[in-house]
């Protein structure tokens, strides 16, 4: 299908998704869904466009709880993406995490759907101690890779880029796009869908900065850590998640312009936030 006729757009996911880093709960969410969107409705207007995205969301979970769904709206285009809170459990399975994406690759094309997907940034150039993490996350990319090939899945290789390293393209929980790195996400979806007026500029660096001092770096992990890693393990000895009680933001297909989810920007530059 040509990417102009684009009409209905049904995006599946976790977190990233929803769109948390993008605005917040009072505000409303934004997130690189909602931009993607929006360069669907600016190729071609009269997008309608659903949003069953979760936070906290297994893959397994992901399949579980949106496919059926995904699949009842008949979507033209969707966004599948889903893993890394996988990745981050102690328990951790390659094979499983993407067979359950796969499963949602097939389903989806069977149905005549376009699908798109994302890599995932080793989350070590961003945490330090995240670095063990980074065999998984190669891993659980590798399988992406070869599962969109069988299906005719679009990827966006949003993991490749230096850029995704810079600390403007995170909120200060480290595992969330900022708004600058959302709107990324977006324009890298956009230009691998080949929609009109995309390009790689997405992958170019930010603008320059000034690096924090060694002493200022150290304190910068002494916060994160009690400030997010601490709650976050809290929330995985008591068996809880972030998505409890949560249900999908946008779960009908909608006008793009009804139902507003977040906040307007700019532009791509000028939401970064502090380093």
């Amino acid at each position: 299908m040509p990417s102009t006729e684009y009409r209905r757009y049904v995006a599946l996911g976790d977190s990233q998704t929803e769109g948390l880093g993008d605005g917040d709960d009072t505000a409303g969410l934004r997130g690189f869904a909602d931009r993607f969107a929006g360069h669907l409705e600016a190729a071609r207007p009269g997008l309608h466009y659903a949003n069953l995205a979760v936070r906290g969301r297994l893959a397994g979970q992901v399949r579980a709880g949106q496919l059926e769904a995904a699949l009842a709206l008949r979507p033209d285009i969707a966004t599948v993406v889903a893993g890394v809170n996988d990745v981050l459990r102690p328990r951790f399975d390659a094979a499983e995490v993407a067979g359950h994406v796969e499963a949602m690759f097939a389903a989806l094309t069977a149905a005549g759907t376009h699908v798109a997907t994302v890599t995932f940034p080793d989350l070590g150039r961003v945490v330090p101690l995240a670095r063990p993490l980074a065999p998984r996350l190669a891993e659980l990319n590798d399988r992406i890779r070869d599962a969109a090939a069988r299906h005719g899945v679009t990827v966006a290789e949003t993991a490749l880029p230096e850029a995704v390293a810079d600390p403007r393209m995170w909120t200060t929980d480290r595992l969330h796009a900022s708004a600058v790195g959302h709107e990324r996400i977006a324009a890298a979806l956009a230009h691998a869908v080949g929609l009109p007026g995309s390009d790689d500029s997405w992958t170019h660096p930010l603008p320059p900065r000034t690096a924090p001092t060694p002493g200022a770096a150290v304190a910068a992990e002494l916060r994160w850590a009690a400030a997010f890693l601490g709650p976050w393990l809290g929330r995985r000895l008591r068996g809880r998640s972030s998505g409890d009680g949560r249900t999908a933001k946008r779960p009908d297909l909608l006008p793009l312009t009804a139902g507003s989810t977040g906040p307007e920007t700019t532009g791509p530059e000028t939401t970064a936030a502090a380093p």
